[in-house]
């Protein structure tokens, strides 16, 4: 989606930036993101300032009881911090923040269970957030919510482990982009991150209607939020790098052998990459796969 409108003015706030204090800033992220190291939180919030500046806030923030953190192993005791229930009822009805469920932690011990995982697909946000700030775009700390449920009929539901919204900016044009993130550390088989696809291809077909009522078939439940259906992205790590391309090569396969796949494929842009290649060089290298086929380029050109 392309559009020439100014930017919204009222989102502008919400930004990193000297408008809004660095403590806010700190327990917005960590309601949004559930959980982040310090080091995540100065690369996404002050890059440009020391790290004892972030440091300082979050312990302030400790002191009064609204963030709480555990220490990583063997990491150097990098501390790992989230939002306390007193911190997550105060966040709740944030502007920035209204329709995010509040996600308290209440253990030491349910932190370090989600912790991997939850670190690794901020890992990957940050790829983006650096990639914006040398590009020029819009992308910053709220343009990436995890652990985003759509309903795909049956009772069932397709969870992304990330919906990311994007502004591509360039002259008077400004090209709006958004995606299904699916961070894969390789904890579950092939097979299974390769059905992620089946799923994703169930909600761009699933047309809630309420029992009873005359169908309406051009309705489907995903222009609820959005007005264009995301592009999906699959960013792979937590394996050997032929372990990775044959899961690449798994994907590819259910996009040519599944047909509701393959529909999917011809008209939403899919494609997946290796979590070093995105580190290495950036989002619009050519280092994501199409999945359905073509050569390596840049996530935007999909």
């Amino acid at each position: 989606m392309t559009t020439t409108q100014p930017q919204d003015p009222t989102t502008a706030g919400f930004t990193p930036g000297p408008v809004e204090r660095l403590a806010h800033q700190l327990l917005a992220a960590l309601a949004q993101h559930r959980m982040a190291c310090t080091h995540q939180l100065h690369v996404l919030l002050r890059p440009d300032r020391s790290r004892q500046s972030v440091s300082e806030r979050l312990n302030e923030l400790l002191g009064k009881h609204l963030v709480d953190f555990v220490v990583l192993p063997q990491s150097n005791r990098t501390r790992v911090w989230y939002l306390t229930p007193k911190g997550a009822r105060l966040t709740r009805d944030w502007p920035a923040l209204r329709g995010r469920p509040p996600y308290p932690i209440h253990s030491a011990t349910a932190a370090s269970l989600k912790t991997p995982h939850t670190l690794t697909v901020l890992r990957t946000h940050l790829q983006f957030v650096a990639d914006a700030r040398r590009r020029g775009d819009e992308h910053g700390h709220l343009d990436w919510t995890p652990e985003v449920f759509h309903s795909i009929g049956d009772g069932e539901k397709v969870v992304a482990d990330a919906v990311m919204h994007y502004t591509l900016t360039g002259g008077q044009q400004r090209r709006k982009l958004r995606a299904f993130v699916e961070v894969d550390r390789a904890t579950m088989s092939s097979e299974r991150l390769a059905a992620k696809l089946i799923e994703y291809a169930r909600l761009w077909t699933y047309d809630p209607q309420p029992a009873g009522r005359r169908r309406h078939p051009t309705v489907q439940g995903w222009l609820r939020w959005y007005p264009v259906f995301p592009r999906v992205l699959f960013v792979l790590t937590g394996a050997g790098r032929q372990a990775m391309d044959n899961r690449i090569s798994d994907l590819k396969a259910m996009v040519a052998h599944h047909p509701l796949v393959a529909d999917l494929a011809r008209e939403v842009p899919l494609g997946a990459v290796v979590l070093d290649d995105l580190e290495e060089h950036s989002p619009t290298a050519d280092v994501w796969v199409p999945l359905a086929g073509g050569e390596p380029r840049p996530w935007t050109e999909l």
